[in-house]
């Protein structure tokens, strides 16, 4: 069993849902990543995905682009964050999300060996569709990494079915059509993209894309097993890190407490 699906049974057997978090690596220094990460278990993370920065993140809306801008103009590499995971000390599942050209670049059977041997769990390739996934699939399996896709409120029956057939440790349901970005307001077809979902598989689903709030996720984790916060806690560490983490512990402490109602 995957530490990522060990990890969704321990949530069911409390009765809790997943409360997911992301954060772009190298946005702060890539020396503060091992506490970085220990700071958002510490206020309630139960996975935690880790950005790659990429100079054309097209999925991401301003503020995660923002952050990748700036993560690459610190000289952030996708094997100096790989470097920087070999010293964290985390209990929770760690996923890498970035874009599959820089998967391709290093060496899909590369990156997936060595993310497997920093303690990496499983991987998000946010424009890599399961039809064009097969070689990645291979090399992530071989390593021992869940390879997560993604599901749109847009996707087809069929297009569902390839997710869904092919995603391994959780499927990852996005809200709405666009951009990343916290909203307002998370779309009510959250309930209908995720009931389409459960019925082709017994994977977790988690919502992600604009959730930015403890009624969000609420909300999601109504329906879902699981809520993705992603471009809130890009904020929250760049106006809080390292100077006021008990501001960081305690915005999260809010957003894990709503996946226990």
């Amino acid at each position: 069993m995957s530490r990522i699906i060990a990890k969704f049974e321990e949530l069911g057997a409390r009765n809790e849902k997943a409360l997911v978090l992301f954060l772009t690596a190298g946005d702060q220094s890539l020396s503060d990543l091992p506490e970085i990460l220990a700071t958002l278990e510490e206020g309630g993370a139960d996975l935690i995905e880790v950005g790659i920065p990429f100079s054309d993140p097209f999925g991401e809306g301003p503020t995660i682009q923002a952050s990748s801008q700036r993560s690459l103009d610190n000289g952030t590499t996708p094997m100096g964050i790989l470097e920087a995971l070999s010293n964290v000390k985390v209990s929770v599942p760690l996923v890498t999300m970035g874009y599959y050209n820089t998967y391709l670049r290093l060496g899909l059977e590369q990156v997936a060996k060595e993310s497997a041997k920093v303690g990496v769990s499983g991987a998000i390739i946010s424009d890599l569709i399961p039809d064009e996934g097969e070689a990645w699939d291979r090399a992530a399996a071989s390593a021992g990494l869940d390879t997560i896709y993604l599901a749109a409120p847009t996707s087809t029956d069929q297009r569902l079915d390839e997710v869904c057939g092919q995603t391994t440790g959780f499927v990852y349901a996005v809200s709405r059509t666009g951009v990343t970005g916290a909203e307002s307001e998370v779309p009510p077809e959250v309930k209908d993209l995720v009931t389409r979902i459960k019925v082709r598989t017994n994977l977790p689903v988690c919502v992600g894309f604009g959730i930015s709030k403890p009624e969000h996720v609420r909300m999601v984790c109504q329906h879902a097993d699981g809520a993705v916060v992603g471009s809130f806690i890009v904020n929250l560490l760049k106006e809080n890190w390292p100077h006021n983490r008990g501001a960081i512990i305690g915005a999260i402490r809010e957003l894990k407490a709503a996946t226990q109602d």
